[in-house]
């Protein structure tokens, strides 16, 4: 159903192999991650943000956490909207997308705030 409708600029990869993964997510305009359910956490969101890539994904679940509105990606909640902020994408700044992400989920912060909770239930 969506094949008809890409045109040249667009195509599916199917799975990427994790060594291939920077590379390609780095080098696309922006992650599509519209997904119609309340998401806990979105690894491939933030994988996609330490590339410098920005996200398009539905205001929902995790979303608003991960995504800063109309810096690391647009949070949308419908089809136009995701079509604007594709439009959009190439208007941030691919290095603020980038420190934000690592400033916020580089394995040492990710570490604290791990040990953060655990201390917190413990105590």
């Amino acid at each position: 159903e969506v094949a008809p409708h890409l045109g040249d600029d667009v195509r599916y990869l199917g799975p990427v192999a994790a060594t291939e993964r920077s590379a390609v997510l780095g080098g696309a305009h922006a992650l599509l991650h519209l997904i119609d359910f309340d998401e806990p956490f979105g690894y491939s969101v933030v994988e996609a943000m330490t590339c410098g890539t920005p996200v398009i994904a539905h205001g929902r679940g995790s979303m608003p956490e991960l995504i800063d509105d109309g810096t690391t990606g647009f949070l949308v909640g419908t089809i136009e909207e995701a079509v604007d902020a594709v439009e959009a994408a190439d208007r941030l700044d691919r290095v603020v997308i980038r420190e934000t992400a690592v400033a916020r989920f580089d394995v040492s912060r990710m570490i604290e705030r791990y040990v953060a909770v655990y201390s917190d239930i413990l105590t």
